[in-house]
């Protein structure tokens, strides 16, 4: 037997065999880390997203929530994953854009070691205060701020995450001096903003907005250059004393590089089909959320204009980790 022989036939054997594979596939669960705390904003959209890519492909997505270290822990699980498409993770705008700049060194490099999947949701943040703060509009927390300097504690979800870095491109625009607290997820943070420990956060619509509509806390402006449909009368940051001001968090799905691409355009394909559902688009609806869809290759081109303005905000601010 001939050596080009040999390479055609393991050639047409491979082919025939790795299609019959990938045809079955998924044909047990889906593990699906989120390196973020349960019940913040990530692990709530990234669930009701689970609950129809399992309608649709019949098997389970099983949530694994991994937070800590600026959202490095979950993700290098998913890095360091075995590439079968058994194993894949939410990323956002923390993960693949804000950490390039924000964390010195990293144990991955996402560019590298990620494969994009696809986007699936953009969200806006949301200026809220404690209900003990005597002020009731982001000029008068301005004025509060500058009153008071270093004063004011700013509670995030995390380092790196746009409640971080949204807090730290307010106080440029704003020449304010404000402290910034790290939690480990939004929920903690959210949960000292009611007790009086911290004055106050920018945070996800999705994650927030219920204690706001429920009276445990008091929302000042949103992050988006227009108001939201969820609260028509809370102005923007932008319109109510900070021209120009806008952060918005995204996120998607990804898996470790060596991922057949077959897997990945598959599972694709089932994203940009949940995104169409009537009952996704009416939760994310209720919570903000805004379906977005598209390739992997436009999720790729997104984070890294989205690498850009973040690496800029950190240049200016000098933010670090707290």
């Amino acid at each position: 037997m001939t050596t080009l022989f040999r390479v055609v036939l393991v050639a047409l054997v491979c082919g025939s065999s790795v299609p019959a594979a990938l045809a079955d596939y998924p044909d047990r669960p889906i593990r699906l880390i989120i390196s973020s705390a349960a019940g913040g904003s990530p692990d709530v959209v990234t669930r009701i997203l689970a609950v129809e890519l399992t309608k649709q492909l019949g098997q389970t997505f099983v949530i694994d929530n991994r937070p800590g270290a600026a959202q490095t822990i979950g993700t290098e699980m998913v890095v360091r994953a075995n590439p079968d498409g058994y194993t894949i993770g939410y990323a956002n705008v923390v993960t693949m854009a804000i950490n390039k700049s924000l964390l010195p060194k990293q144990p991955y490099d996402p560019d590298r070691d990620l494969l994009p999947i696809g986007q699936f949701l953009s969200t806006f943040n949301l200026l809220c205060v404690n209900n003990g703060l005597p002020v009731r509009s982001v000029k008068e927390l301005i004025d509060y701020a500058k009153a008071n300097p270093g004063k004011l504690l700013n509670a995030s979800g995390g380092n790196g995450t746009t409640g971080h870095l949204g807090g730290e491109l307010f106080k440029i625009m704003t020449a304010t001096q404000i402290t910034h607290v790290p939690y480990k997820g939004s929920p903690q943070g959210i949960q000292d903003l009611m007790a009086g420990q911290v004055q106050l956060m920018f945070d996800n619509l999705t994650s927030i907005s219920p204690h706001v509509k429920s009276g445990k806390l008091r929302g000042l402006g949103v992050s988006s250059l227009k108001r939201s449909p969820v609260f028509p009368d809370i102005p923007t940051i932008a319109e109510a004393g900070v021209p120009g001001y806008e952060t918005n968090a995204w996120g998607g799905l990804v898996a470790p590089v060596g991922t057949p691409r077959a897997i990945i355009v598959k599972l694709n394909a089932e994203v940009n089909k949940a995104l169409q559902s009537p009952a996704l688009r009416e939760r994310y609806a209720a919570i903000e959320a805004e379906p977005v869809g598209g390739t992997p290759e436009q999720f790729a081109a997104f984070a890294q204009r989205e690498t850009l303005k973040w690496a800029d905000v950190v240049k200016k601010s000098g933010a670090k980790l707290d």
